[in-house]
């Protein structure tokens, strides 16, 4: 039972992943037919979900794998180091959003 819900762990990643780039896809559609893109909202719904797809497939594909114990390591240090780019880029583009709204 574990392990199922190690993988379904894993699907959801797969699914933030393939969220993203449709939302990706969608974006650039709109915007070939003249809409205009928001760059502020960009980052929520293109790249946060993907960071945190990759995010979410790296912490346990790796164990589900049994792969050494090296590369579990490093697997687990570049997600630490995925966390921390996802927080200072969610912090920044808040804070332009917030900023143009004109509420900070």
């Amino acid at each position: 039972m574990l392990r199922f819900m190690d993988w379904s762990v894993v699907a959801l990643g797969c699914l933030l992943v393939l969220g993203s780039l449709g939302s990706r896809w969608w974006e650039r559609i709109m915007v070939s037919k003249g809409h205009s893109p928001d760059q502020g909202i960009r980052f929520f719904w293109t790249w946060f979900p993907l960071l945190m797809g990759l995010g979410m497939i790296g912490a346990k594909v790796p164990g589900l794998l049994h792969a050494p114990h090296l590369v579990v390591e490093l697997i687990d240090a570049l997600n630490f180091a995925l966390t921390i780019t996802v927080l200072f880029f969610a912090l920044r583009s808040g804070r332009r959003i917030f900023r143009r709204r004109g509420t900070v």
